[in-house]
């Protein structure tokens, strides 16, 4: 079979692509109206205005493209196709010699070019532009410009536990790091006994350490306590601002590699990291998934057109999709559940949905 792309495969390519993205500014119009609708009740808490409200839902279109992608992918590739069959051009091309395998081979290249735009924008632009919108819209309703995602916040390091009154990211040039205020941090025995407060005005985050500043440590022995105070010192610690956030930002909206390491960071201080395995293999999934959607409901789009039930068809063949994306996110929810690994619960899916479809293929071919 020639893989390089001809006249007709461009065809089908465009009338696929029209139709998905026509689909997903619908679905995605609608949702931005919905949440803008939303925002409301919140308008007018701090300087939350409408202006405010209406940047916070601008910078939370990435994220909601890349989520509404696959269905929009999956319905208006089937729309395509069936523009394509209801003028009988489908028909057409078979007859001249286009292969059903070819149609489908097309369509996925089109659904493909999308396909890898949106898994770019879910590791770049969506979860930059999710988390400017929740430091927007969390400074606008405090009054604070401190970043409310570093605020109050609790972490562990070992036998350390880290408590921050607030934060923020500074820059000086090329220069970037992560600087927490007002900072405690808690030195536990194995026994569980405190060992040692330490009280930094100031902690400032490297690559490897942390510099804190202006620090008073109070050290608890068996029969007496001592306090010693230094201008600055070093913790030397693997806790970093994606480990910080992650305990803060929704999982699905962290990059795969601010998920990697934020597993990292909870196994190595034995924590459950279930949520966050989630949604990691769920972006290396992500571009599978949509193909094989797309994929599986093809062999919906063909048929005896004079038998008058392509709607039907395509109907079907939209539940037929959709709901075995319902049904891996279901499993993936007992993979979380049963603590097995969450590859097998996205890929095992995915590979009944294109066995079954494999035989509806061959079925309609026959």
């Amino acid at each position: 079979m020639r893989l390089l792309p001809r006249i007709h495969d461009v065809y089908v390519g465009k009338a696929v692509l029209g139709t998905v993205l026509l689909v997903w500014g619908v679905l995605l119009g609608l949702d931005v109206v919905l949440s803008f609708l939303g925002e409301f009740k919140d308008v007018g808490k701090g300087r939350y205005g409408i202006v405010q409200a209406m940047a916070n839902i601008a910078l939370t279109i990435p994220r909601r493209a890349h989520y509404l992608f696959p269905y929009a992918a999956v319905i208006g590739a089937l729309m395509g196709l069936g523009q394509l069959a209801a003028s009988s051009e489908l028909t057409a091309l078979r007859a001249v010699g286009v292969s059903r395998r070819r149609v489908g081979l097309a369509m996925a290249g089109a659904i493909g070019v999308l396909t890898v735009l949106m898994v770019i924008n879910g590791e770049t632009l969506a979860p930059w532009a999710q988390r400017n919108a929740d430091a927007l819209e969390a400074s606008a309703k405090s009054d604070n410009m401190i970043v409310a995602q570093y605020s109050g916040i609790w972490a562990r390091e070992g036998d350390v536990i880290l408590n921050a009154q607030g934060g923020q990211e500074r820059d000086n040039g090329t220069d970037r790091w992560l600087e927490l205020s007002d900072v405690r941090l808690y030195e536990f025995a194995e026994d569980g006994r405190l060992e040692s407060m330490a009280v930094a005005k100031v902690a400032e985050h490297r690559p490897g350490n942390w510099l804190l500043k202006d620090v008073t440590r109070t050290t608890f022995q068996a029969d007496s306590v001592s306090r010693t105070q230094v201008a600055q010192e070093q913790w030397a610690s693997q806790l970093d601002a994606a480990a910080l956030t992650a305990g803060t930002d929704k999982p699905r909206y962290l990059a795969a590699g601010e998920l990697r390491r934020a597993i990292e960071y909870r196994k190595r201080n034995a924590l459950d990291a279930s949520e966050f395995e989630e949604h990691y293999w769920g972006r290396w999934f992500y571009a599978l998934n949509v193909l094989a959607l797309c994929l599986a409901a093809v062999p919906f789009a063909f048929g005896t057109l004079r038998s008058g039930g392509l709607g039907k068809r395509l109907f079907v063949g939209i539940v037929f999709a959709l709901g075995f994306w319902l049904l891996q996110t279901q499993f993936v929810r007992l993979a979380g559940v049963f603590k097995f690994d969450f590859r097998i619960a996205y890929l095992l899916p995915t590979l009944i949905m294109l066995a079954v479809s494999a035989a509806l293929f061959r079925k309609r071919s026959g």
